[in-house]
This record gives structure tokens, sequence and C-alpha cells, in this order.
């Protein structure tokens, strides 16, 4: 006979389920975040995010509205699915990097409590799946549901747990889109750039490939602007950028491009040295003073001494802030943008 765990487990996943589909209909998320994720490049597909959100809203319907065998099998996959969402957001806190996940639709850093929140949620797939066989076959645990004042206290309770690790404070992505731009050689801001305020570029010491030090604000300021991508090998997103930066430089031959590493010199596989040596950071002073230390994270530095755009969080943001930068150059937008390209990987 159904008790209080074969109602309150399945219809709370059930809950979860649906309100996250709905939040991804109503903020879709990009094949970049999947990438942040860990998700296993062959299930990277377009049309595999399109259908995620109404995957999981079919199935926590199906946990509410379907006991017996229908239900165990619902409530298996509910198990699967909770499993290898808490696998990733598991890897990637062990792996130190700033990744983030738009599980309920606003992108949010993934954090220990994440961790937590996953958790919880597979503790309830696995008891849903170890009871929902006794619900009726058609109408779960909804049509089992009774009133007993005591079976709704245990529910509140557990609906309590649930939303509090839900909602829990996570710090969201600061940046993730394209910030105005002046003049990308250092020309006054226009009229429209007022909402931008540029700040001087950070006089912090960095590292050049072979070994010499010099500061940001110097750098900036000889030769040609200064595009500086934030990126750590242990990131998904910045695998993305380092496998286009050629790409990047094609797009942008005016402006010199340099990946920003948070590791010495000798001790990156990214290392850069040639005409655009990569710069070295290992005390995060660029990150720090620009408010940012996400990755992969893109900022603009001008002639002039002044932050000219950013900054730029992600790589598919970064792929059109890249765009917008031609633009800004050329007037028109670049034949092949890279944010295009990168949507339809």
């Amino acid at each position: 006979m159904p008790g209080p765990l074969t109602v309150i487990s399945p219809l709370l996943l059930a809950a979860v389920l649906v309100a996250s589909g709905v939040a991804k209909l109503r903020r879709p998320d990009d094949l970049a975040g999947w990438v942040d994720l860990g998700v296993p490049a062959v299930f990277r597909r377009t049309w595999l995010l399109r259908l995620h959100p109404w995957g999981e809203i079919a199935l926590g319907l199906a946990l509410a509205l379907l006991g017996g065998l229908l239900g165990e099998l619902a409530a298996l996959a509910a198990v699967a699915l909770m499993a290898g969402y808490l696998v990733f957001v598991a890897r990637i806190v062990r792996s130190g990097t700033d990744a983030s996940c738009a599980c309920f639709g606003a992108r949010k850093r993934v954090t220990g409590a994440t961790v937590t929140r996953n958790a919880w949620y597979v503790a309830l797939a696995v008891t849903a799946a170890a009871t929902t066989w006794a619900n009726p076959l058609w109408g779960g645990p909804m049509l089992a549901l009774r009133g007993d004042s005591w079976l709704w206290a245990l529910g509140l309770l557990a609906a309590a747990i649930t939303v509090a690790i839900t909602m829990w404070p996570a710090p969201e992505e600061t940046s993730t889109g394209a910030q105005p731009m002046t003049e990308v050689g250092g020309a006054s801001a226009s009229d429209d750039d007022l909402d931008y305020i540029r700040s001087r570029t950070p006089a912090v010491p960095v590292t050049l490939a072979g070994g010499e030090l010099t500061d940001l604000r110097t750098l900036s300021m000889t030769g040609r602007p200064l595009l500086t991508l934030q990126v750590n090998p242990g990131c998904g997103s910045c695998v993305d950028i380092y496998e286009r930066l050629d790409a990047i430089r094609t797009t942008l031959p005016e402006v010199s491009v340099r990946l920003l590493l948070t590791q010495e010199p000798g001790d990156s596989a990214w290392t850069e040295k040639g005409e655009s040596p990569s710069l070295h950071d290992p005390h995060r002073y660029v990150g720090q003073t620009i408010g940012q230390n996400a990755t992969p994270t893109a900022v603009l530095f001008g002639l002039d001494g002044l932050l000219a755009g950013g900054p730029v969080v992600g790589s598919h943001d970064i792929f059109g802030f890249v765009d917008d930068i031609y633009e800004s150059l050329h007037g028109e937008r670049p034949a092949q943008p890279l944010a295009a390209e990168a949507g339809q990987s």
C-alpha cells in the first residue's frame, strides 16, 4: 500500500524537473555551457540541447502521474539523469575551474552548494526508484496522495529542504555579454558609450613567455590594441577558445591577441612564444584588478591606456565580442562571424 515516501519523493523530484525544464525553455543554454559542464562531445548536439528541457518536463510528469512498472522506469531514468548531473558538477568543483551551469535557466557558477543540491536530488531519485512501484500504474503518486496531516507535514519539510538547496545563492557570472566598446584605437567615447565607464588599464606586472617582466598598461600602449584571453587548460570553454585562436587572430590582424595564463611560462602547455607571446599572471593580479577571475574571459585594452571593451565571459560570447571588434574597425560584420560558426559546431 502506498506510504509517505512513495508519494513525497517522486512528487518533489517531478517538481524539480518540471521547474528546471521550464526555466531552460525561458532562458535557453548554448553548447558552450555543455562544454563547461564536461558533457561528452558525442552528446553536444544542437537538437539534443533543444530537446533537453522538454525531456526534463516529460520525465517530471511521468514521475508524478505514473506508478507500477512505468513509474519505476521513469524513476530509474531520473536516477541516471541526476547521477550524471552530480558527476558533472562534482568534477568541476574538484578541478578548481570557474565553470558555470544554467541548471535552472540563470547561469551561475558551480560551487560546493551546487554539489550538495545535486546530491540531494540523487537521494530523492533513489528513494523514488525504491518506492514508486507501489503507486497506482495510472495516476501514480498523485492518485495515491492522501490528506493525512502527518504526511503533509513530512512533505512540507522535504519540500522546504528541496527549495532551500535549489535556491541557495551562488555567484552569478558577472559578465556574459560584450560590453560597449569605444574606438579600438583609443579615441574618446561617443555619446552611445557613456554608459560604459572606461577605467584605466591596470599597471600590474605580467610575465612574457620568455621570462621578461613588464606591466600590462605599458604593454597595451605599445604598437597595437591588446586583446587578452584569460584561459585555463582545465576549462572546457577555454579549449574552444584555444582551438580557434588562429581564427581570432585572422579576424583581428589589427589587434595583438594574447593568451593570459595563470601559470608560469614553464608550467603551462599553452605557453606561446614568437610574435604574440603569451602573458603569465600566476598571482592573478589582472583578474583581481578588473574584477573578473573566471575563465575564459576576454578584455580589450586601448592604445590610450584605458579599457576599450569587456570583460566578456564564456566562449560563445567571446566569439561574439571578436565579431563586435571587427565591426568597430570595419563598419560591418565579418563575412564569417565566429559566433555563428561556434553555434553550429
